[in-house]
């Protein structure tokens, strides 16, 4: 077996604690059930052992009393879209990526095709997605004095955005350096700043913020939130681009 997936397979005949002890060790609450040439014979999960606990199974029996068969597989040669048909299922969490001859080749998780996605990073289902930071998927929510925004795609040529602004937030006024930003409201109303000029903002409506434009967003609505996609276009997107020069949240 290849060094990298040892932590994520147990043969038929390993003890049931053997293998609660590696999805210990992986953190992602599942080992692939192999025979002795690799080739996927089924799926354990930690709910798979709880059940069976539950049912009178002791921890020192082999896993063959208590592993999933007939597992959800995709091959090496089907590609994503396979991949995302059956992530769908919300059962399905991690798929076991095989050659023709039914041989583990590689894991995906659903976590670690969404930091893809979040990514544009271009891969096949050879990629190593144990080199993923998939904490981008697990913090794409941030919460600030005027609501929260989350990020919707994150690459090195542009970042998406949903943001929503509460009933009578507003952002700081602010300029970036290294991105121009495009919104369209999607709900709501409210005012945009640009530089000296003032508008009002409803639902359809478009605005475009080059760089070192000064620019504030404000919900003018006293029940409703303000909702917009960003994007974002430049070489660089890091929440330290920000220059504030008027904040009613004394963040400056």
């Amino acid at each position: 077996m290849v060094e990298k997936f040892i932590k994520f397979t147990v043969l038929g005949k390993e003890t049931v604690i053997e293998a609660l002890k590696k999805i210990d060790s992986n953190k992602q609450g599942f080992v692939i059930v192999v025979d002795q040439e690799d080739h996927v014979i089924g799926v354990l999960t930690d709910g798979d052992i709880r059940r069976a606990y539950i049912r009178g199974i002791n921890i020192d029996e082999s896993v063959e009393a208590v592993y999933t068969r007939n597992a959800k597989t995709v091959l090496v040669s089907d590609g994503f879209e396979t991949v995302t048909e059956l992530f769908k299922n919300q059962s399905i969490k991690f798929l076991p990526v095989i050659d023709e001859t039914g041989k583990l080749i590689n894991i995906i998780t659903k976590e670690q095709m969404h930091a893809l996605l979040l990514q544009d990073i271009h891969a096949d289902l050879t990629y190593d997605f144990l080199s993923l930071d998939t904490s981008i998927v697990d913090h794409e929510i941030f919460q600030r004095p005027w609501g929260y925004y989350k990020t919707t795609v994150l690459n090195d040529y542009f970042q998406g955005k949903i943001i929503c602004i509460k009933p009578g937030g507003q952002l700081s006024l602010q300029s970036h350096e290294h991105r121009e930003e495009y919104w369209i409201v999607v709900h709501g109303t409210g005012t945009v700043q640009l530089d000296d000029s003032v508008s009002t903002v409803t639902c359809g409506s478009t605005v475009y913020i080059p760089k070192g434009c000064k620019h504030r967003l404000k919900n003018t609505d006293e029940t409703e939130n303000l909702i917009i996609t960003e994007v974002q276009i430049g070489d660089y997107f890091g929440e330290d681009d920000i220059k504030r020069y008027e904040d009613i949240y004394g963040r400056i």
